[in-house]
């Protein structure tokens, strides 16, 4: 759906004073490419008469194919050589033209070899020459001459082959030292080195021959019916293929013993000269041949019926010419085998005047000179000599259709046929064309570009138009989506007479076309001025009418300029048009010139302004805009006849569209300016800022909403206008992430319809594929819903698959009020339903689910509860909890008012609902008849729920409820239901509360009357089974249980409320001893050595089991006032001795298994550091993440791994089972920082135990500063050991605290920061985040801990020997 258009134009000229006096016989031949000094070379050759033996050749340099002083290109060198007649006056061979014509170039090659960069000049007479081009003053060195003269030439594209054909019928294969590689002859018998192998599947009558049948089979062409073209020019023509792998040579062979005809024959080369393959016999095959650069074709030309001017020839010898319409002209294509591979045929009409005479140049009025494709292979141009002037004409395909998109005319002379000399490619730039004349090079540059209508909803057709030829393809993509290369409608354009140009005199082909952008207009611009305005008018609904019905409703010339660029400036509502047409005249100022034709009914009026640059573009916009070929973009005043800069591009951007964004003023939109650059990057410009969206960007458009670009990366990027606005008022700020969506590899945007929410891409190949992106769904559904048009938006969701929700989601509130609105439009009992299970199913909060459906339910039962009634029921059951019993009821009212109603009703409730839901529903509403109703419809078996539906049926009413609600479940209801049975139950109900646990609720029940202790004391019992003695106590106390409760006491070991009520039962004094010296006991074994204490104190009233307790826990103090107390000195040598040196051993073994620990750890902390430095990949291992998302892996047993390293110990062996699941995984993650040795996690693993290592220490301080005063108070023994429990104390924490000092010294590469890696949900995401964080340094994950103050030193004076007992 693409065009060339046309770019650039540069012209230069080289005058006829640079000549002889004999300028006719001058003229430019051939051009070369330095692609180093980015210029062009050509020759000149210049004779003086027919007579004379020698030519001069003259090199010619232009920069960048401009000129370098005042418009004449700068001369190089110049030289004679001899003719290809004066050099070989008899020179011999087999071409039909038996010696060469004066009119042909004495050039056959000029070509730059990078390498010396140096000129290759090889001409027909034989002579190789040089030309320096880094010299100064370059001279012409002759290296060498072929015998025969050249026939043809042509170097490979890697510019180190050449191959040489010479007059004595020879193939020459050389170097670019002009070095010989291989000599053959140039007509070899043989097929070549690819020739096909019969491997016996048949013989050619037995094969499948398509819709041509087995007539194909047995048809074929005798030997003597090929022949060649009266058009063919008999010189050679070689061809490379892209890759410089392959050549192709296009020969005239003779007539010989059994060719009775000359004829054209293809062979294709190796690089090394070896013959592949020969071409079939092709009759009328002519002399022009070409080779695509990307390998797939060789292209030709075929010349088919009867020749003009003779005798019509018999079937048997036929005219040589391939058999087929008179006049018919084809493009044929070869494959490197040799065999055919489609054509297309040209569209050259071969009609001519009675009595005119047929020339022999041109027996059909033109004939084809030669054949060329562009660099990347995309378009192929074929160059025609007519009779009027030569034509090139520029052909793509696509869709397996060849398109003529352009003809290039060659300017005349004076009223005489113009003639170009030479066409040619550029080498680098694809889609530059170089084309000479006599003295002017012209250089034409192309562009890709989608001629499709701007129009804006809701008169949005998509209309694209297709240049083809003089026929235009329109499609309109809101109505049809029609798959090229056929179109909705064909437009066949023709000028009128007196618009037809005296040159050519064929109707050109159009070089341009617009739409516009608020009517269904059309204008096609020509290159000579010509400018058509059609309507189209397009049918946009469906309907039978045509599709398209144009009518021509402007023409005329404009002034004489070559025209490139049309545009709608604007369109008024009535018939007032404004075009503007962009052109320039590249032979005087070669500066573009707008001409503005404003279109008044009949009346026209054409004004003309001038800008300060060439090869501009016009920007589609309401006022007339031009940009610059620097990027600037000026606004035109055609009052004034003045340009005003309004915003400037970074590059000039071929691809430019003006948009206007709405503000928050209806009066004060935004202006956006977008473009895309030949270097794939996407500008935004308002005039005040520029932002680069994309520098991978092939195409884009613009809808009223959203900015749609296509990338490289195959994504299309939805960007809204506003946002773009935002991000030119914030330059610094970072562009936000636009809406994507993933499209085919090489997909292109055509156009872009937001009436039907469709976006229309072509592949690659040329086929169509219509889209309809999300963002532009949710745009329109968004302003249908906020215009009230719930119908549209409702179809639109439904055709688009859109979550329901968004009729709610977007104003909640205004949707509320709406709902009348949305009823009457959205009437289909269907479509209510589906929109009520879409909210019922979606994301919506509750109480706005229950709101919605029942402001819904309320509108329908006002409306037609008949009608609705399956709408009401989806209301009901769709709530979050869904009310089933409301549903039910629903149908309990219809059973009485329409009876033949309910059963549609029941069925479409039981299909939303499942059928045991809702008898289990029935029937906890224990009505009889809606459970038997339910369970008919819903098929249940009768065996099922007719026994318990009579059991039932049978029982007392309040009874009868509980075994329902004791069915469905509902036990607290069930325990009301059996509560009110009767006195008679109450066995059975506290057995009910006791089997389900009801506790709560029988004591709410039974509250306030006799029975409520019965239920407590249950509840108590209840509790103490289950060990919460604590509330068992409090309930058996409330019970009046006072026995159960001391038990209950005794087991919480709540000794206070214990006592309490033992006391207040007057236990004996014996018994209170045994209760105390028990729950003394348990005191201790909980550690509550001072509880203990007291207890026996208090209660057993023994001093010394009170004093055992209080030695047992380290509470020396108290010890020693209970004993002064109670006069029991004997007691401090007998208990409190021996218990202070118990607990010093302890507190010595305590710190020794602590000193152990600290050691062993520092020690290996120092080897895995040391391992991390000399040996970092062994000790970190590397790993693929990847990995933990495995599923599958092997049962076989393996060797240890780099990633058993993070799982398992290294001398394990990994065993891993086929599937894991959660738990395992969970397991997994454990392992992983479990801190065995030889892992990575060990020591971080060992940092967290250095720091335990120090909150332990700080207990044994605490219990060695209770210990050390008691110590120095007793013996000289205990004195000892008091001051040898400090020294040891001063010691460990002198070795500790140096230890944390060494352990948590970070080395200087560590002390930066890590950034935290944010949680992770998965199994997989969190394994990774373990595999990012084992680098970083534990230090930095575990706090460093701080050793306690020392609180155990005491300064006392050192004890005399003699000192001894206690104080």
């Amino acid at each position: 759906m693409r065009n060339l258009s046309l770019w650039k134009i540069d012209h230069a000229s080289i005058s006829a004073s640079e000549f002889s006096s004999s300028a006719e016989r001058s003229n430019i031949t051939s051009t070369a490419f330095d692609l180093d000094q980015n210029a062009l070379l050509l020759v000149t050759e210049h004779r003086e008469d027919e007579n004379d033996g020698d030519v001069k050749i003259t090199v010619w340099r232009t920069a960048n194919g401009a000129s370098t002083e005042e418009g004449t290109p700068s001369l190089v060198t110049s030289f004679s050589t001899p003719t290809q007649l004066a050099a070989n006056p008899w020179i011999k061979g087999t071409s039909k033209r038996s010696k060469p014509s004066f009119t042909d170039a004495e050039v056959i090659s000029l070509h730059v070899v990078p390498d010396s960069h140096s000129l290759v000049v090889i001409s027909r007479a034989g002579e190789i020459a040089t030309v320096p081009l880094d010299d100064d003053s370059p001279s012409v060195e002759v290296v060498g001459s072929v015998d025969g003269g050249v026939m043809g030439a042509a170097w490979s594209p890697d510019d180190t082959l050449l191959v040489l054909v010479t007059g004595e019928d020879k193939l020459i294969l050389m170097t670019s030292t002009f070095d010989v590689l291989s000599e053959g002859p140039l007509h070899p018998r043989e097929f070549g080195e690819d020739a096909p192998i019969n491997v016996g599947w048949g013989a050619k009558h037995t094969q499948f021959h398509g819709s041509l049948g087995k007539a194909a089979a047995t048809s074929s062409i005798p030997q003597t019916a090929v022949g060649a073209s009266p058009d063919d020019d008999g010189h050679v023509r070689v061809s490379w293929r892209g890759d410089g792998a392959y050549f192709t040579v296009s020969v005239l062979e003779g007539a010989t013993e059994t060719e009775t005809r000359p004829h054209r024959t293809l062979r294709v080369y190796s690089r090394e000269g070896a013959l592949q393959s020969t071409a079939e016999p092709v009759p009328g095959l002519e002399h022009a041949m070409s080779w695509r650069p990307s390998g797939n074709l060789i292209v030709a030309t075929q010349r088919f019926g009867n020749v003009p001017g003779e005798a019509t020839q018999t079937s048997a010898t036929g005219s040589g010419l391939g058999p087929g319409r008179d006049g018919r002209h084809d493009v044929v294509f070869f494959e490197r085998n040799g065999l055919r591979h489609g054509e297309f045929t040209l569209r050259e009409f071969a009609a001519r005047e009675p009595g005119k005479t047929v020339s022999e140049q041109r027996k059909w009025g033109y004939r084809i000179r030669e054949l060329g494709w562009s660099s990347d292979s995309n378009v192929l141009n074929v160059w025609i000599d007519r009779e009027d002037g030569d034509v090139v004409q520029l052909w793509t395909t696509g869709n397996y259709h060849w398109y003529l998109k352009q003809e290039i005319a060659a300017p005349p002379e004076d009223g005489i046929p113009g003639r170009f000399t030479s066409v040619q490619w550029h080498p680098e730039d694809p889609l530059r064309l170089i084309l000479t004349t006599s003295s002017d090079i012209i250089q034409r540059t192309y562009s890709w570009d989608t001629i499709a209508s701007p129009s804006r909803p809701p008169v949005d057709s998509g209309s694209v138009a297709v240049l083809d030829g003089t026929n235009l393809l329109l499609t309109p993509f809101r109505s049809q989506n029609v798959p090229p290369p056929m179109a909705a409608h064909t437009l066949a354009v023709q000028l009128p007479p007196e618009l037809q140009p005296s040159l050519p005199i064929r109707a050109p082909v159009p070089a341009h076309a617009a739409f516009a952008s608020a009517s269904d207009l059309l204008a096609i611009l020509y290159e000579t001025g010509v400018l058509q305005v059609f309507d189209l008018k397009t049918r946009l609904g469906p309907g039978r009418s045509k599709i398209m019905d144009p009518s021509l409703v402007w023409s005329g010339l404009l002034p004489k300029r070559t025209y490139r660029h049309v545009a709608f400036a604007a369109s008024g509502t009535g018939e007032d048009i404004r075009i503007a047409a962009l052109g320039s005249d590249p032979r005087s100022d070669a500066v573009d010139v707008v001409a503005v034709i404003d279109v008044s009914g009949n009346e026209s009026k054409t004004t003309e302004i001038a800008f300060n640059a060439q090869n501009g573009r016009l920007v589609p916009s309401q006022g007339i805009v031009w940009e610059a070929p620097d990027g600037r973009i000026y606004e035109v005043d055609v009052d004034s006849k003045s340009t005003s800069e309004i915003a400037q591009f970074p590059e000039f951007c071929f691809c430019t569209v003006h948009t206007l964004v709405p503000g928050e003023s209806i009066d004060d939109p935004s202006s956006l300016y977008i473009g895309l650059s030949h270097g794939s990057k996407l500008y935004v410009v308002d005039g005040h800022g520029t932002r680069t969206l994309a520098t991978n960007a092939n195409s884009f458009a613009v809808t009223p909403g959203f900015l749609i670009f296509t990338t490289t990366t195959h994504v299309a990027q939805f960007a809204p206008l506003k946002s773009l606005v935002q991000a030119l008022r914030s330059p610094e700020a970072a562009l936000g992430e636009f809406e994507t969506r993933r499209v085919e590899r090489g997909s292109r945007i055509v156009t872009v319809v937001p009436s039907t929410m469709s976006l229309v891409l072509q592949m690659p190949r040329g086929n169509l594929e219509t889209i309809n992106p999300r963002p532009l769904v949710m745009e329109i559904v968004r302003q249908d819903i906020d215009s009230g048009n719930y119908g549209k938006a409702f179809t639109a969701c439904r055709k688009h698959r859109v979550d329901l929700n968004v009729f709610v989601e977007r104003d909640r509130e205004a949707f509320l009020k709406g709902v009348p609105s949305f009823v009457e439009q959205v009437s289909d009992v269907d479509y209510i339903n589906l929109f009520l299970t879409s909210i019922g199913q979606g994301s919506l909060p509750v109480e706005v689910i229950a709101q919605v459906c029942d402001g819904v339910r309320a509108e329908l039962e006002k409306r037609d509860l008949k009608k609705y009634v399956n709408s009401i029921l989806t209301a009901h059951v769709v709530k979050r909890p869904p009310d089933h019993e409301a549903g039910l009821a629903l149908l309990l009212h219809l059973k009485e008012t329409e009876p033949n109603l309910v059963e549609d009703a029941v069925k479409y409730i039981i299909f939303l609902v499942d059928a045991d839901k809702l008898f289990d529903t029935a029937l906890g509403m224990y009505d009889f008849s809606l459970v038997l109703m339910v369970a008919q419809h819903a098929q249940k078996d009768p065996r099922e729920y007719l026994p318990f539906l009579r059991e039932l049926r049978t029982l007392d009413h309040y009874y009868q409820r509980f075994r329902i609600d004791d069915h469905l479940r509902r036990y607290t209801k069930a325990l009301t239901d059996l509560s009110l049975a009767g006195p008679d139950q109450f066995d059975e109900a506290m057995a009910y509360v006791e089997k389900h646990q009801l506790y709560e609720h029988a004591l709410s029940i039974w509250g306030g009357t006799d029975k409520y202790e019965s239920v407590l004391n249950i509840y108590g019992d209840w509790l103490f089974d289950h060990r919460d003695f604590r509330e068992a106590a409090f309930v058996f106390r409330q019970a009046s249980r006072p026995e159960k409760a001391m038990i209950a006491h005794e087991k919480a070991l709540d000794w206070q409320e214990l006592f309490e009520l033992a006391v207040e039962k007057t236990l004996s004094d014996d018994e209170l001893k045994e209760v105390a010296y028990r729950v003394a006991e348990d005191l201790v074994s909980k550690k509550r050595t001072s509880e203990a204490a007291l207890v026996l104190l208090d209660y057993a009233k023994d001093v010394r089991e009170a004093t055992i307790a209080l030695v047992e826990g380290s509470h020396f103090s108290e010890a020693r006032r209970i004993i002064v107390l109670h006069r029991r000195p004997e007691l401090l040598e007998e208990i409190i001795h021996p218990g202070a040196l118990e607990c010093r051993a302890r507190i010595a073994e305590d710190l020794g298994e602590m000193r152990e620990q600290l050691r062993k750890q520092v020690h290996r902390l120092r080897e895995l550091r040391v391992r991390k430095v000399e040996e970092p990949e062994a000790f970190y291992g590397v790993e693929d993440t990847d990995l933990h998302n495995v599923d599958v892996m092997t049962d076989i047993s393996m060797a240890p791994t780099m990633f058993t390293r993070y799982t398992v110990a290294p001398s394990a062996v990994s065993k891993t089972s086929s599937k894991r699941s959660s738990r395992s995984k969970r397991k997994l993650e454990r392992k992983v920082g479990s801190g065995r040795k030889g892992t990575v996690d060990e020591e971080e693993y060992l940092l967290k135990s250095v720091t335990k290592l120090v909150t332990r220490f700080g207990t044994t301080q605490a219990d060695s500063a209770s210990l050390i005063p008691h110590l120095l108070q007793f013996t000289g023994e205990h004195k000892a050991e008091a001051a040898s429990l400090q020294r040891e104390l001063k010691e460990f924490n002198t070795e500790l605290t140096e230890a944390v000092e060494e352990i948590w010294k970070k080395a200087p590469e560590n002390e930066e920061g890590v950034e935290a890696v944010p949680p992770m949900d998965s199994w997989a995401a969190r394994m990774e985040a373990h595999e990012k964080q084992k680098h970083i340094n534990p230090v930095d994950k575990v706090a460093k801990p701080e050793v306690g103050k020392v609180e155990w030193k005491l300064r006392v004076p050192a004890a005399r020997p003699s000192e001894n007992g206690a104080k």
